[in-house]
């Protein structure tokens, strides 16, 4: 009965909280343009299906393209930083700066050298920024948490460096590895969405753009139907990737 209650309490808080906002819209008489009420946000929805469908699809690809390629580059540096000192030293503090620096800064540098006529280019570089630092951290960070008693047992059998990485600090970083992609793949999405207010171009047709377009027609049900379609989009995603990262923990706990 507990577990019942647990899994229907935030389904009763929504369904109250959008009964209030309809009676609340209904009673005051809110403009539509200015606060739509819930079933005028479900008409837009269905209305649109089509069209946020395909949006949401440019603006997935583009943010995983970004997730791809953010994984492949931050991999392999994090792993060229746990075999140097000094090559961490050198590439820690420019990591850093990167990933504090707004996207929404260097937004427009990025438009101008992919070219106004291929926003996606800019759009996935952005978003591969934004994603590149929770990967590196957690890969070198899970590099350097191998437990040091096993470090000196390796010492002990003469294992090569190939060997100690693939038996030892790849096996240790998996947890590490895991969690840094699942907050990269919120943040690709993030910077990809970003990205695609300031191209402030048309030529991607994603999600950002959807919702551009309807605030400049001033229709706010369309608007919010695109943003639940963003939210749902980064809710499976998320899902997604907990549900990787139960199956492989199982498996790391079993090694």
């Amino acid at each position: 009965m507990n577990r019942l209650a647990r899994l229907l309490a935030p389904w009763v808080l929504v369904a109250v909280l959008l009964g209030v906002w309809q009676a609340a819209c209904a009673a005051l008489r809110v403009p539509t343009y200015f606060l739509p009420a819930p079933s005028a946000i479900a008409v837009a929805l269905v209305d649109n299906a089509p069209s946020l469908a395909l949006a949401a699809w440019r603006t997935f690809s583009m943010a995983m393209e970004a997730l791809i390629a953010a994984s492949l580059f931050a991999t392999l540096l994090a792993a060229g930083v746990a075999a140097s000192r000094t090559l961490d030293q050198a590439v820690r503090p420019l990591a850093v700066a990167l990933q504090v620096t707004p996207i929404v800064a260097v937004a427009p540098l990025f438009v101008i050298w992919a070219g106004v006529d291929h926003p996606g280019r800019a759009i996935v570089a952005l978003a591969t920024i934004a994603a590149f630092f929770p990967i590196f951290s957690g890969m070198a960070r899970g590099l350097a948490s191998a437990d040091p008693d096993l470090e000196r047992l390796f010492d002990l059998y003469g294992a090569s460096g190939w060997q100690r990485l693939l038996r030892l600090r790849i096996p240790s970083a998996t947890p590490f590895v895991i969690e840094g992609h699942k907050v990269a793949a919120g943040a690709a999405i993030i910077g990809a969405v970003v990205a695609e207010f300031v191209a402030g171009s048309g030529g991607s047709q994603g999600l950002a753009w959807r919702i551009m377009e309807a605030g400049n027609r001033l229709q706010t049900a369309k608007m919010f139907a695109a943003i639940i379609t963003l939210a749902l989009m980064a809710a499976i995603l998320h899902a997604g990737f907990q549900s990787l990262e139960r199956r492989a923990l199982v498996w790391w706990r079993g090694r």
